[in-house]
């Protein structure tokens, strides 16, 4: 029996990675994870959304159409209680230039610089859309809450994970092993939501 294809709307491959930890967690077979490195280019739509959800569905509505694939696609980013729920979808970018991991993490701790440690609550979001070429569309949220620690630590994950500190826990979010993130994450609780889609999808 052929996979079903399935395109990931995203260059990560730690975001590939965790994806295909999910899905073997569910024991979910038959589907085979294509990245957009793996199919040729189209324009991408601009992160214009005022919300993760937004984001997310316009990124799988926009690999779906331009690839005939099923598409998966999320939005994630740091919701900092003190900042209003910034920088929220502004993440990615939020020291100016997109992608630059130390740079906005630099920025964010300045910005807490001053904020006593029982106002450092923040949360990760992440919102993963799912949209299906003539079909269905599905978009889900996961909140992963915790608290702003004053300095980075840890070398795993990416983004603000080093510097986030999960309710419950001492380490930060770059300290969890793989497993642990992937059982607890934002992310991980997103895409635990889109299991029956994508089971689906598989048969």
């Amino acid at each position: 029996m052929a996979e079903t294809r399935l395109l990931v709307a995203s260059r990560n491959a730690k975001k590939l990675r965790e994806l295909r930890r999910v899905l073997d967690t569910a024991g979910i077979s038959g589907i085979e994870l294509v990245g957009l490195n793996e199919v040729p280019e189209f324009p991408e739509a601009p992160e214009t959304g005022a919300t993760f959800e937004e984001n997310a569905l316009a990124k799988a509505r926009d690999g779906a159409a331009a690839t005939g694939l099923p598409c998966v696609a999320d939005d994630s980013g740091l919701e900092v209680d003190a900042l209003n729920g910034m920088p929220g979808v502004l993440s990615a970018r939020w020291s100016g230039v997109h992608g630059q991991d130390d740079a906005n993490t630099a920025l964010l701790l300045a910005q807490l610089g001053d904020v006593p440690d029982e106002r450092r609550g923040a949360g990760f979001v992440s919102a993963c859309a799912l949209a299906i070429p003539g079909g269905t569309e599905s978009v889900v949220r996961g909140e992963w809450r915790g608290s702003v620690a004053r300095s980075p630590l840890g070398e795993n994950g990416f983004g603000y994970d080093p510097v986030f500190v999960p309710e419950g826990e001492r380490r930060s979010a770059a300290e969890l092993s793989p497993e642990e993130k992937d059982a607890a994450s934002h992310r991980g609780r997103a895409l635990g939501l889109l299991i029956p889609a994508l089971r689906a999808l598989s048969s």
